[in-house]
Formats: C-alpha cells, structure tokens, sequence
C-alpha cells in the first residue's frame, strides 16, 4: 500500500466550478452596471427634454411680453416715401415683431426684431417652431423686411405685406417633433356677429392698425408621450396699451 499526501488541494473540477461561478457573478454585475446605466441615461434624458420644454415655453412667453409698439418704414420702391405703418405680422404660421426680450441677452440686451416659422421637421416628420433674431435698428430697418401695402378685406383697406421667413443657419428651434403649429390672435376691438358683448374674437391672421390683445401658439405633439411634459397650448396676453401710430405729444 502506497501511503496518501497529507496535504490538501483543490481538484480540477472544483477549480472549474470557482471559475465557473466567478465568472457568472460578474457577468451579473456588468449586466446590472449596464441596466443602471441605461435607466440613469434614459432620466437624464426625460429630464433635458422636459427642461427643454418649459424653457422654451418660458422663452415666448417672455418674447411676446416683451412686445415693443415700433413703426416700420414700408416702401414698396427704394425711391418711393415711407408709408409708416405698426410692425406686426401676424400669421397662421408666421409672426414678426420687435421685442425687448432675446435669447442671447435676455431682457439686459438691446431691442431685437423677432421672425417666428412653423418649418417642416426633420425627414419631413411633422413641424417645428423656429424663431430667428435681427437687431432692431429703428423704423427704417424694421421696414426693409416690408414689401409694401396691398388691399385687405380683413383690414376693410391696405395692409403691408412682409418678406417671408427664411430658415437659416442661425434660426433656433424652439418646438420640434410637433404633429401641428399656429398662431391666432385675438381682437376685442371688433365685435363678432351672433356673440356676446365683449366675447373675444380670435383670427388667424392680423391685418388691424392696432396690436393684438393676445397671442396663442397652439403645438400639438407628434408622438404623445405621458411620462414626459410635452408641448402645450400658449395664450399670451400683449400688454402693450401705446397704439404705434398715436401721436401722444399732444
């Protein structure tokens, strides 16, 4: 009889089991690493978007406060006079006004000239909200954008009509990834037929000498999403009294 080792050790197959069951725990643990990481990055992402949102939401709210009652020098002809008329245009999906409030300075920066367009989306998937920036330099810049004036029904005589609104290089986007977007305006100044006393009127498209009482910029989300905050309906009072052309000297 040959006589046995007295000392002790480990055999393969229980080698095998060790690695075995090392390598399983940790395969566990970056499994679990990676779906903690994927849930922290999915919240950090709900999370800007829905920064997002508010911030833009509280960027028109503080452009249309910011309302500025500028004249525009209109001249259909670099030679003809200046016809001055207020600079507002107001569209179904266009907006161009003059605001103390911009995106780069805030309400601290000088006057700027606000263009606002509903733009199709990326792929052509629904419609986004672009606003772009110029510096308002007084009623002969404001008029350069001005074509001049054409008869209005809804102004009962002539309107100016503007420029179109270009997307450019320098346009931000307020709203993106919206099934819709529009603007109407609303009037207390002319009654409506068939409606109450002092009942409100909300158009499409301004065509009046005077500026409107309020704007709301209607966005509808493309895809609804009810774990995140999502684009909502704006109604934003102007509370701008001054009428651009009065004279108030007298």
């Amino acid at each position: 009889m040959t006589a046995r080792n007295s000392r002790s050790g480990f055999t393969l197959i229980e080698v095998l089991i060790s690695v075995t069951l090392v390598s399983l725990l940790a395969v566990g643990m970056m499994v679990a690493m990676r779906v903690g990481l994927s849930a922290m990055t999915k919240a950090d992402d709900k999370l800007m978007l829905n920064r997002r949102v508010v911030g833009a939401q509280r960027v028109l709210e503080q452009q249309v406060a910011g309302l500025m009652p500028v004249i525009a020098d209109c001249r259909p002809d670099p030679d003809a006079p200046p016809t001055r008329v207020p600079f507002f245009q107001g569209e179904a999906q266009s907006m161009r006004f003059a605001s103390s409030y911009s995106l780069q300075q805030a309400s601290r920066g000088l006057p700027m000239i606000l263009e606002f367009q509903v733009i199709p989306g990326q792929d052509d998937q629904g419609v986004r909200l672009i606003v772009n920036e110029f510096l308002y330099t007084g009623p002969r810049g404001a008029g350069s954008t001005c074509l001049g004036l054409a008869p209005d029904p809804l102004a009962g005589g002539l309107a100016p009509r503007f420029l179109p609104i270009q997307a450019g290089s320098g346009s931000f986007v307020l709203a993106d990834k919206l099934a819709s977007c529009s603007f109407t305006f609303r009037d207390t100044q002319t009654p409506q037929p068939q409606a109450r006393p002092g009942s409100p009127r909300w158009v499409q498209r301004w065509a009046k000498p005077y500026l409107p009482d309020a704007i709301r910029i209607e966005m509808i989300p493309l895809k609804p999403d009810p774990s995140r905050l999502e684009p909502v309906t704006l109604t934003i009072p102007v509370r701008v009294t001054r009428l651009p052309l009065e004279n108030y000297e007298n």
